[in-house]
């Protein structure tokens, strides 16, 4: 490969990984053709993009960027596909889903919210994963919920309270 193709690659690594929340480092070496291009449609249908790279140019086009991703270097060896997504957690299920049939993808490493998985025993880990979206929405589910108990709570009691005191005052007639 030319030099000025293998700029041209890294470049596009380095945008499309600042383009993704996330992104997953994957072996996918034992899929065949048909069971890869069928990871490929999975992911597809998922949003997620599948890319397979060379480790030497994936850990240029890594430390091109501003953050340290130092410690996804111990897993850039053998065969790499990154899995890009903007959910944390759906390129997770999907290994998990597609392994069950093919052994196969295997998780080597993850970048998700800015924190590392390494290994494949942090797939689980990953699968129950929230996004920062989805845990803000909950912080504020959770702050709004005792402020409607509170408003029902007075609504309803102004019912009940309005309900007494026209009994009251119909038995005194």
């Amino acid at each position: 490969m030319k030099k000025e193709d293998k700029s041209n690659v890294i470049e596009q690594i380095v945008s499309t990984v600042e383009a993704y929340n996330c992104f997953y480092v994957t072996d996918i070496t034992a899929l065949n053709a048909g069971q890869t291009s069928k990871l490929r449609r999975n992911c597809f249908k998922e949003d997620i993009k599948l890319v397979v790279v060379k480790n030497t140019l994936l850990k240029k086009a890594l430390d091109s960027l501003n953050t340290d991703f130092e410690q996804l270097y111990q897993v850039l060896k053998g065969n790499s596909a990154l899995m890009f997504s903007n959910s944390s957690n759906a390129p997770a299920k999907l290994i998990k889903s597609f392994a069950k049939e093919y052994k196969v993808p295997v998780l080597k490493a993850a970048y998700v919210e800015e924190s590392f998985y390494i290994g494949p025993d942090q797939l689980e880990a990953l699968i129950h994963i929230k996004s920062k979206n989805e845990l803000i929405g909950e912080v504020i589910g959770l702050l709004q919920s005792p402020a409607k108990n509170v408003v029902s709570a007075l609504q309803s009691g102004g019912n009940i309270l309005h309900g007494v005191l026209k009994t009251l005052g119909e038995k005194e007639n």
